[in-house]
């Protein structure tokens, strides 16, 4: 058995993976992969993710410029879950122009944002008809 095939993948063929800053110890953002996204990162040394809205393989960093360089990879005990290590470029790992996904708070039974935006997202992103 390949090291690929240890990974238990589910009915989709996807796997959840969640991204850890190197330095911070920040917990970043969950995702999911298929076998050709966690191919393509051990490949290319940089976060490839499995885009479920878009289906398509998704670079971490293709559009915003806030690449992901994977420093270690690994697999829970179950394995079926996926852990990344990364250096993030920019300091910026979510849509949103935060350091991380997880800004939101429970507070008294409501989710408060608790993280600054580090950069405006309208800047991150070009339009889909733009070049």
């Amino acid at each position: 058995m390949s090291w690929i095939d240890a990974v238990l993948w589910n009915a989709e063929g996807l796997a959840p993976v969640v991204t850890q800053d190197v330095v911070t110890g920040r917990l970043l953002m969950q995702a999911w992969m298929n076998r050709e996204a966690l191919a393509a990162t051990v490949a290319e040394g940089r976060a490839v993710y499995w885009s479920r809205s878009r289906s398509r393989l998704w670079r971490k960093g293709e559009e915003s410029g806030h690449v992901q360089q994977v420093r270690e990879i690994r697999l829970d005990c179950d394995g079926d879950a996926l852990q990344l290590i990364v250096e993030q470029t920019g300091g910026i790992a979510c849509h949103t122009g935060r350091e991380s996904c997880f800004y939101r708070r429970l507070e008294q039974a409501q989710w408060l944002a608790v993280d600054p935006v580090a950069r405006d997202p309208a800047t991150m992103y070009r339009a889909p008809d733009s070049k």
